[in-house]
């Protein structure tokens, strides 16, 4: 009201522009000075002038005016949200580049979302996470997922085993699992819903071999570490392969079939988290993949 006043020095111009009758427009005015202590305009018959305090007062009215604008568009934002706090959980060498993906895009698409990462160890925990409510999305390899989970597969991948340089099969492109009976393995710990555990697990009894582990790594970096020290050798997924750089390893494709290996993403279908679909969107764009039919109604496994 007070602006308009100002910027049009004339309370008839500045009721036409507020949509206001002239009268109430004058009598708010007043209330406003006498609230003050102190007249803003000079009037006349012929002109409106602002006063020293009229003039002092016209850059406050312009910063609250812009903040309530600020703060109707950030409710607007959060409505929509487009502002708010989204938490990932992934686990493994093999994610950290799709999460800095997702993240960039995150950052440069919705500056009002705080997008706050957690590496963990494995992707079980992670997916417990989801189940608290913990974290909003979790990625990880998991053949289940629990009711009320829902997912989408990111990558399908294939198994590869990892080898010291010097290793006999170094230069090979392709292996079976039973070229490695007697050989030393590097491992991740055991624990429950482990894909690669598993797939170690039927492929050496596949193969008719009990596989000697002679060291349990805490996570894949380590492991490709202890394998370029020559430790054993190590059965992985193509993603670690893709974003392991280690001129000491060699990554073999394993041709024995198996169970699919897939990189899911999963998150609550009932979060009442309004930052979490912008984000899923955004996720879905940056991600090519695919549904994952089976994620959302087959149980833990």
């Amino acid at each position: 009201m007070f602006l308009a006043v100002a910027e049009e020095l004339h309370f008839g111009r500045a009721a036409e522009r507020l949509h206001l009758a002239q009268p109430p427009v004058s009598r708010m005015v007043r209330q406003l000075e006498r609230d003050l202590g102190t007249d803003l305009f000079v009037r006349s018959t012929r002109s409106v002038q602002l006063t020293a305090a009229g003039a002092a007062l016209m850059p406050t009215a312009r910063e609250v005016l812009a903040a309530a604008d600020r703060a109707r568009a950030s409710a607007h934002a959060a409505g929509r949200g487009e502002v708010g706090t989204v938490k990932l959980a992934y686990a493994g060498a093999s994610t950290h580049v799709l999460v800095g993906v997702l993240a960039r895009e995150v950052r440069k698409v919705y500056p009002g979302i705080e997008f706050r990462l957690d590496s963990q160890d494995f992707a079980l925990p992670a997916l417990a996470r989801v189940l608290r409510s913990d974290v909003d999305i979790s990625l990880g390899r998991w053949d289940f997922v629990p009711a009320g989970v829902q997912s989408r597969i990111i990558v399908e991948e294939h198994l590869v085993m990892a080898v010291p340089a010097s290793h006999r099969l170094a230069g090979h492109e392709e292996v079976q699992l039973a070229e490695f009976a007697g050989e030393p393995f590097v491992a991740l710990p055991p624990h429950e819903g482990s894909v690669l555990g598993d797939r170690l697990r039927r492929l050496s009894l596949g193969a008719g071999f009990d596989p000697d582990i002679v060291q349990r790594a805490p996570d894949s970096w380590t492991a490709m570490a202890l394998v370029g020290a020559e430790v054993g050798c190590s059965l992985t997924v193509s993603s670690v392969a893709e974003n392991v750089t280690d001129p000491h390893v060699r990554f073999l494709r394993v041709l024995d079939e198996t169970l699919p290996i897939y990189l899911r993403m999963a998150w609550r279908g009932a979060s009442d988290n309004p930052a979490l679909l912008p984000v899923l969107g955004l996720a879905d764009r940056v991600w090519p993949g695919r549904p994952d039919e089976a994620g959302a109604r087959v149980g833990d496994a």
